[in-house]
């Protein structure tokens, strides 16, 4: 308990000094009326490096001297992304610091420190406020856009307040914490008691949503998970009549459309659990929006504010595509990335608003064995066109691999004659694991736009708070 409390109060002097250190360089110090916040979930700087060459192969060129958007940002800073009871960090854990400010265990959402995972009172007494919350208070847009669902950690660690990040519906919080007062994550989301709530959702994860009573409208095979009878769809547009609920793409294609910002608040969520992968959309029978089509529609609503906004976009299933080893899909999610970076870029006011991209943490995915320049990326290694390098057992091997993962192979495979560039093939991994883990090296942080500055150096991740609160409120 002593060392909970001790580490609780060295983040709380974290956050102190970081404040300071604003004060310090306030006279350099420029202020947004936006912050548009940009998380790669498990984006480390392997993965952007891969997807860099990617991109650039993809474009036709040899790959190494292409640039993704955000990486033409004038700055940025190494970030340390532990948790205070994890040396490797999860995502619900880093969320948490980075929209409130304070380091906190690994697993929960938008509590401190002190709370021990699934202790739903302690939880209750220890809640910390968001910036999207604070946003809220302060009369300014708020908007959350994910290519995972709404009610996962990183796009709940804008609203959500938990013990436990699983605590996604009713099926899955536990009957007694409900009895004590907990909610599940997505009813926090349509009751958030900040403001008028989030302005604009946009992601996936419409089963929290639905009784399990209820049929899906794009896969009628399928349930909604809420074992508790509620439809908190049509409870989050009863209370208020301006609101309007989107759950394909056609109806997002006529909202971006439109030559004026739409009246009211927006909800679309567009698979039952998590949206299709960037390399598999184009087959979505629900014809889903881009990560770039989401935000640009999140922009638009979001700029009718004449208070500011803060906008938290997630490309969610970077992580997810890691987790089972497919650099494929992890690095196509990546460019994709790039892409609603770029449009956000090319379409508002950097004068006035501050453009953050981070990660929440790494994943084991290396680049190793001398392939020559232009090799490519997902190819097997290659000194001269067509000639690969073979490993101590005389056979070829892949540019990238995994420390652990799905892939690991008691017998090293014979790639000679398979497509390693393949959508649904998996790297080999060091370790046998049914999911890939995360990493616990540093990532990078890009900034530009107002109050960019502030992003420098080796920075703990809840100081990325800081800059963001800062460039909002600081004036």
């Amino acid at each position: 308990m002593n060392q909970s409390k001790n580490a609780q109060a060295r983040w709380q002097g974290v956050v102190q000094l970081g404040l300071a250190l604003a004060l310090v360089l306030a006279s350099g110090q420029s202020y947004a009326k936006n912050v548009i916040f940009f998380l790669g979930d498990g984006m480390g700087i392997s993965t952007v490096t891969a997807a860099r060459i990617y991109a650039g192969q993809t474009a036709g060129a040899t790959g190494e001297e292409y640039s993704l958007a955000f990486e033409e940002f004038p700055h940025l800073a190494l970030i340390k992304t532990y948790n205070t009871d994890a040396q490797v960090p999860d995502s619900a854990g880093t969320i948490t610091a980075l929209t409130t400010g304070e380091k906190t265990r690994i697993g929960v959402l938008g509590i401190n420190g002190t709370v021990a995972r699934d202790d739903c009172a302690a939880a209750l007494q220890n809640t910390l406020p968001t910036l999207a919350e604070l946003a809220e208070q302060a009369g300014m847009g708020t908007g959350v856009v994910s290519t995972a669902r709404i009610t996962h950690a990183t796009p709940a660690g804008a609203y959500a307040h938990t013990p436990n990040r699983n605590w996604e519906s009713s099926a899955t919080t536990p009957d007694d914490a409900q009895a004590l007062g907990c909610q599940d994550i997505a009813s926090q989301l349509v009751a958030m008691p900040f403001g008028d709530g989030i302005d604009v959702i946009l992601g996936g994860g419409r089963r929290e949503f639905m009784p399990t009573e209820m049929s899906d409208p794009e896969y009628p095979n399928k349930q909604g998970a809420r074992d508790d009878g509620r439809n908190l769809i049509d409870e989050w547009l009863a209370a208020d009549s301006n609101r309007r609920y989107a759950w394909n793409g056609d109806t997002i294609a006529q909202w971006l459309a439109a030559p004026e910002p739409l009246s009211g608040q927006l909800m679309g969520l567009f698979e039952p659990s998590h949206m299709q992968y960037e390399a598999d959309r184009a087959r979505d029978p629900g014809k889903e929006p881009s990560l770039r089509d989401m935000t640009a529609l999140a922009v638009k609503q979001l700029s009718a504010k004449k208070e500011g906004y803060f906008l938290l976009v997630e490309a969610g299933r970077i992580d997810h595509a890691h987790h089972f080893s497919n650099a494929f899909r992890a690095l196509g999610d990546t460019v994709a990335l790039s892409e609603a970076v770029q449009w956000v870029v090319d379409n508002v006011d950097l004068s006035e608003t501050l453009i953050l991209v981070t990660a929440d943490h790494s994943h084991t995915m290396t680049i190793s064995g001398y392939p020559r320049r232009g090799n490519p990326i997902l190819g097997t290694v290659e000194m001269e066109p067509g000639k690969p390098m073979l490993d101590a057992t005389g056979k070829p091997y892949t540019t990238l691999s995994y420390a652990n993962g799905p892939g690991y192979r008691k017998q090293r495979p014979d790639l000679s004659d398979v497509d390693t560039q393949a959508r649904n093939f998996q790297q080999l991994g060091t370790v046998p694991m049914q999911a890939e883990t995360h990493a616990g090296e540093d990532v990078a942080a890009f900034a530009t736009g107002a109050n960019a500055t502030a992003v420098r150096g080796v920075m703990e991740q809840n100081r990325l708070f800081n800059v963001m609160y800062d460039a909002l409120f600081e004036q």
